[in-house]
């Protein structure tokens, strides 16, 4: 019958399943979102998701502090590693620590 009226099966499935729920205004039904009460999502799943948002948000201001700080101690032992190879280029002997303040 589907073949016969040129529409698929499908269709006329969901043609007779609206006649017989709601007989000839079944058909007339304008495709789309049946009308009625929506359910909305629970504010408290928006809730969530913010609070997770806000605690990624939190930890990567963590790591990025993390990371700027290893790279000061990285730029502070390049530095003094710089200073330490200058003098032996020259063939003096360099001392690794300050001298003692007892004397």
């Amino acid at each position: 019958m589907a073949r016969d009226l040129g529409i698929s099966r499908k269709i006329l499935h969901d043609w007779i399943k609206a006649w017989k729920a709601q007989g000839p205004d079944g058909l007339n039904r304008k495709p789309g979102p049946k009308p009625g009460p929506r359910k909305l999502k629970s504010l408290a799943t928006y809730d969530d998701k913010r609070s997770a948002l806000a605690r990624a948000n939190a930890r990567i201001a963590e790591l990025e502090r993390l990371v700027g700080r290893q790279q000061m101690d990285l730029d502070f032992f390049r530095q003094a590693l710089r200073a330490l190879e200058r003098p032996a280029a020259q063939g003096k002997p360099v001392s690794a620590s300050s001298k003692s303040s007892k004397a």
